[in-house]
């Protein structure tokens, strides 16, 4: 049979926008239901986690005004527990790393510069 890897990890985005056709003051209640059908379905596991700042995140608006869409991380662990929490697309210490740009442009600057000419109308001026 096939091994089961330890911790499983997806991201996805969920489309929330059904969520409009329940009645207005409950739809916030509708979204949190549908993203933990969406986790129960895509990760196939009945035991679903919902963390606290996704939570935060979809309540933020209000019950009648959810968001439309939602970019979540998922991860299974050993145990079969699907916690579904925000995803964040780079710490930022990964994103200082990956900028080799900034040092050609502060070499550029430590450059000495050309002695600038007088223009016509300044020389004759003096």
């Amino acid at each position: 049979m096939a091994t089961v890897e330890e911790n499983l990890t997806r991201v996805y985005t969920i489309n929330l926008g059904r969520a409009w056709l329940t009645p207005q003051h409950k739809r916030t209640d509708r979204v949190i239901n549908m993203v933990r059908e969406f986790a129960e379905k895509h990760m196939k596991s009945d035991e679903v986690k919902l963390d606290q700042d996704l939570n935060r995140q979809i309540w933020s608006r209000g019950k009648t005004n959810p968001p439309r869409k939602v970019r979540v991380k998922m991860v299974k662990d050993e145990d079969g527990v699907v916690t579904v929490s925000l995803y964040e697309d780079l710490p930022a210490s990964i994103e200082e790393e990956k900028k080799p740009e900034a040092a050609p442009v502060e070499a550029a600057a430590e450059q000495p510069k050309e002695e600038e000419k007088p223009t016509e109308t300044e020389a004759a001026g003096k």
